[in-house]
């Protein structure tokens, strides 16, 4: 697809070593089977400036057309990388994370506590999903269908939507 992407792992636990990252590992697999070329891996606790740091990091750069993140889109007090992802964005996309909720929801009742979030900075698209491995491919797997022409108009596209396809 010659898309490139960063994976963020948002948990104390997974930065700490106490945990395994196998939400990370879910999300590059799927990513990988439609082309998309992971150039960097990151697990950083559940720390809103750290967050907010490396979502700047890297859209800033110019190097991602898409971050997800994977973790903290709770309402625990930890919960905090929808708040960061909010202090970075320049448009939030919500229909996307609206798909995300509506889909979980079909799965469990839990999911309309998600607060994830979708915008982009930049030229950087900028997907909150939730931190368990489950979770994480269900709601990718929603948004694969859009993923590839949300990228390509958020970098200035102009043919019409209607005739756009998926991966």
């Amino acid at each position: 697809m010659g898309f490139k992407a960063v994976i963020i792992t948002v948990s104390d636990r997974g930065a700490s070593g106490e945990r395994e990252d196998r939400s990370g590992p879910e999300i590059i697999n799927l990513l990988q089977t439609i082309g998309v070329e992971i150039i960097a891996t990151r697990i950083i606790p559940d720390e809103k400036e750290m967050i907010r740091l490396a979502l700047v990091e890297w859209c800033d750069a110019g190097r991602a057309d898409l971050i997800v993140t994977t973790g903290g889109t709770g309402v625990s007090p930890r919960d905090v990388t929808p708040d960061a992802t909010r202090e970075v964005i320049e448009r939030e996309v919500p229909g996307m994370a609206e798909a995300m909720r509506r889909q979980s929801m079909l799965a469990t009742p839990n999911a309309m506590i998600s607060r994830a979030l979708v915008g982009t900075r930049g030229q950087t698209l900028i997907v909150n999903l939730p931190g368990s491995p489950r979770g994480a491919r269900e709601n990718l797997n929603v948004l694969l269908p859009a993923l590839a022409h949300a990228i390509e108009k958020i970098k200035g596209d102009s043919s019409e939507c209607a005739s756009r396809g998926a991966f």
